[in-house]
């Protein structure tokens, strides 16, 4: 068994919701999350002083899978997910020791 963990742009996350149910993959978890990067940063003004956003808002997949659906998985959400900005998708695969 392993964990896929992976971040994707809120804006991807409806075609990988359709792209995991279509290889079969219906339970997983998702959490919003905020992550700080080097993209290109938004520049927004508020009373009069400029501000730089860094926070970005993405959403987070764990996904348990069997160790043979793993690359479909992967595939799936990495065809669908990256951009040429590798912050925009970024994936890692776990050992899952136990489950229940």
């Amino acid at each position: 068994m392993k964990l896929i963990e992976t971040v994707v742009n809120r804006f991807k996350l409806e075609a990988v919701r359709n792209a995991l149910a279509e290889i079969g993959v219906e339970d997983f978890t998702e959490i919003d999350v905020n992550t700080h990067g080097h993209q290109k940063r938004q520049v927004k003004i508020s009373r009069g002083a400029r501000l730089v956003a860094n926070l970005y808002e993405r959403v987070k997949l764990q996904i348990i899978a069997a160790d043979d659906s793993v690359g479909k998985i992967v595939e799936a959400i990495g065809c669908i997910a990256r951009t040429e900005s590798k912050e925009n998708c970024r994936i890692a695969i776990r050992p899952y020791l136990e489950a229940i």
